[in-house]
């Protein structure tokens, strides 16, 4: 983080109250959080859950918030670690499994996505969410943040809670997948 966004935030963060920072926070960051939890667990109710709790933690931990990193790493940090218990949860389990063993599609398939179009080619971005929520959670999770959310690979090791070179290495596994998805579905990608 450079000096003069170290500055603009410290200044931030002496002149507001805790409910003012959690305004700015939600307005600026809400759909993007929520955007972030639905390509990871794949149902907008449950996206809009998990943001609200993400914003919960986040006001929680407010005056613990050291720093260190930007304010939106550290929320889509926060984001990651909830769809990840979600994931991990009895409900989803039991729900995923219903439709699995009635041979029926999970709820809400993807509708639209934000793709850059440089790294897609000719796919649309609806076949481009499609493949995407393909991908296990792991390559998933590493395909939004740095295709769908532009973080960088510092910003992705941040948030991820691991090294550049692991980012690096599974970013590198998501595009092989994605790309052997695509190619399976006879769909062109450059």
């Amino acid at each position: 983080m450079n000096a003069s966004a170290k500055s603009s935030e410290a200044d931030w963060t002496l002149q507001l109250t805790n409910e003012e920072k959690l305004t700015r926070l939600m307005s600026e960051y809400g759909d993007n959080i929520v955007q972030l939890a639905y390509l990871i667990v794949k149902d907008r109710g449950i996206a809009e859950d998990i943001t609200q709790e993400v914003f919960l933690k986040a006001y929680r931990g407010l005056d613990q918030f050291r720093h260190q990193s930007s304010v939106k790493t550290w929320l889509y940090r926060i984001a990651i670690n909830e769809s990840r218990k979600y994931l991990r949860s009895w409900s989803f389990r039991q729900i995923f499994s219903t439709y699995l063993s009635k041979g029926e599609a999970p709820p809400e398939e993807v509708d639209t996505a934000n793709v850059e179009s440089a790294v897609i080619g000719r796919m649309s971005k609806v076949q481009v969410a499609e493949q995407v929520m393909k991908l296990s959670p792991l390559y998933r999770k590493v395909m939004v943040l740095h295709y769908y959310e532009d973080l960088s690979i510092r910003e992705m090791a941040q948030v991820l809670d691991i090294s550049e070179d692991a980012v690096r290495t599974q970013l590198s596994r998501a595009r092989k997948h994605f790309k052997a998805l695509c190619e399976k579905e006879g769909l062109e990608w450059t």
